[in-house]
């Protein structure tokens, strides 16, 4: 089975539709905080994110905020990590060319992700880059929470 019989690659300026809204709530960013040893009092201690934090409240962490990237991805695309498992090969991420935390996300603000494909290019062992445009934008916001470009590598079978 070759590459190309594997998943066409995107097409360059492609944008997805937008995925749906998720609310950041205090308890996924308690959960974040915790599992990443975190205990910063701006996004876990209300009472005093809103004595002396700029924010009237707590916030959510930016790494949390990026951490969604890949289920606002998936739900923009209408696509699951389990039916990719089913696929021949597998997919990486290779990184971030660019990461801007643009707007702090309030707890309790709702997100959702917009992409566009940027380049998709195979190297010399049968891999397919993509670089995608992220933008995650807050509900009623007029600055997104970040912008991103983000790296993932295809790699068919035949190259593992």
């Amino acid at each position: 089975m070759t590459q190309d019989s594997i998943h066409a690659a995107p097409k360059a300026g492609k944008s997805i539709r937008p995925s749906r809204w998720v609310r950041i709530d205090q308890t996924m960013i308690d959960q974040f905080g915790a599992i990443t040893f975190d205990p910063d009092p701006m996004h876990i201690d209300a009472e005093w994110a809103r004595e002396n934090g700029p924010y009237g409240g707590t916030i959510a962490f930016g790494f949390l905020t990026l951490s969604l990237l890949t289920h606002l991805l998936h739900d923009a695309m209408n696509s699951s990590p389990e039916s990719e498992l089913r696929q021949p090969g597998h997919f990486l991420n290779y990184g971030f060319n660019r990461v801007r935390f643009i707007t702090p996300v309030r707890s309790n603000e709702r997100v959702r992700g917009h992409f566009r494909i940027e380049d998709s290019v195979s190297d010399e062992q049968g891999r397919l880059m993509t670089c995608v445009h992220c933008e995650i934008e807050i509900e009623g916001r007029d600055r997104p929470a970040l912008v991103a470009e983000w790296l993932s590598l295809q790699v068919p079978p035949e190259a593992i």
